[in-house]
């Protein structure tokens, strides 16, 4: 039954000064430090971070900018998707109506080519 109820309620989350978890937690935060070393990741993050400091609002006005388009794009899509009245296809209908399309676009040229007057070259009206 105790198992029953870790399960639902999950673990007590580990203090980082817990000595049952301190060697854990010390590997663990040098690790990430030698992979953030290796990638240049601390660099970058010092970088960007002098950059906030120095220019507050710009960093702001840019983080906010990112997050609205992201967020009025998935809009976009939403509606696009919404709106579409589209029954859902397999690939082979749906390769089967290209060429329909393909095919009508064809005979339409066809047929239009036969009514344009005919090329007058230059040379033979002298």
């Amino acid at each position: 039954m105790s198992s029953f109820k870790k399960f639902i309620l999950g673990e007590k989350m580990p203090d980082k000064d817990d000595p049952k978890y301190k060697d854990r937690y010390e590997k663990e935060v040098n690790a990430g430090m030698k992979f953030a070393k290796a990638a240049k990741i601390d660099k970058i993050a010092i970088s960007v971070q002098s950059f906030a400091n120095a220019h507050r609002k710009l960093f702001l006005a840019i983080v906010f900018g990112v997050v609205l388009s992201c967020f009025a794009l998935n809009l976009y899509r939403l509606a696009r998707v919404y709106c579409s009245d589209q029954t859902p296809a397999s690939a082979t209908e749906r390769q089967e109506e290209m060429m329909k399309k393909r095919h009508q676009r064809l005979d339409k040229a066809i047929k239009n080519a036969h009514c344009m007057p005919p090329v007058q070259n230059d040379n033979n009206n002298k």
